[in-house]
């Protein structure tokens, strides 16, 4: 696939994982002018606050809001129907929580957005930080995790949401299972000669790209480089 830069920049989601706004708007000052997209995560929304998030909308980034909501149907209902108002682009559930909790998020997004644009809403299928052995004996869940990524992803699709959080390396048994069309958003990536930290199942940006999916989270090889600029071009450099 060739891409343009603009293309190749707008699949990266920075993960602007800052424990305080005051932290973010200094990477945001360095990253100036670069059309990707910001991931905003639990830490940083509890942090900030909503107003970060409709900051930086009102400066005309795409956000990912990473909120992974896991709870009853009705109130996954109302938190979904809140950071649609918020104007997010993208927002996650758990697909643990089960088809009826992802049919209600969805149920939210369109009370909220109604005849106007809305997120696209995403599910979680395994953290990549779980590795086979501790979803088979710490959560007890039998079979591979590429095994239980396929079986939430298709429950994702039947409830309707648009696409799931997955590693890089389940990419391409998802699209097979579900449609081209429904979206990979994979954590994980990690550049070549980047430190791994806590991930379990990784890929580098290009690798992740020929395995098709559509967009990439990128934390701490961008916000913990001492040139995040030059850290993102480069990886935009590698994905033309």
């Amino acid at each position: 696939m060739s891409l343009t830069r603009n293309e190749a920049a707008s699949r990266i989601m920075v993960a602007l994982d800052y424990p305080d706004a005051e932290t973010a708007e200094r990477l945001l000052a360095e990253l100036e002018g670069v059309p990707c997209y910001m991931k905003v995560g639990l830490q940083l929304f509890y942090a900030a606050g909503p107003g970060f998030v409709s900051n930086l909308k009102e400066r005309g980034y795409r956000v990912f809001l990473d909120v992974k909501m896991h709870d009853i149907p009705n109130t996954v209902k109302g938190g979904a129907s809140s950071v649609t108002k918020l104007g997010v682009d993208m927002f996650n559930v758990h697909a643990a929580g089960g088809r009826r909790m992802m049919e209600a998020a969805l149920e939210g997004v369109e009370a909220a957005a109604g005849s106007g644009s809305r997120p696209l809403v995403i599910g979680v299928t395994q953290l990549t930080s779980t590795s086979t052995q501790m979803l088979n004996e710490e959560i007890g869940i039998p079979g591979t995790a590429e095994q239980a990524v396929v079986r939430y992803a298709q429950l994702a699709g039947q409830a309707g949401l648009d696409g799931v959080v997955s590693s890089p390396h389940e990419v391409k048994v998802i699209k097979e299972a579900c449609g081209q069309a429904f979206i990979t958003v994979t954590p994980g990536i990690r550049p070549a000669g980047s430190d791994i930290g806590d991930q379990s199942r990784i890929m580098t940006p290009a690798e992740a790209i020929r395995e098709g999916t559509d967009y990439m989270v990128i934390g701490r090889p961008i916000t913990a480089s001492p040139d995040p600029r030059q850290t993102i071009e480069t990886i935009i450099e590698e994905l033309l």
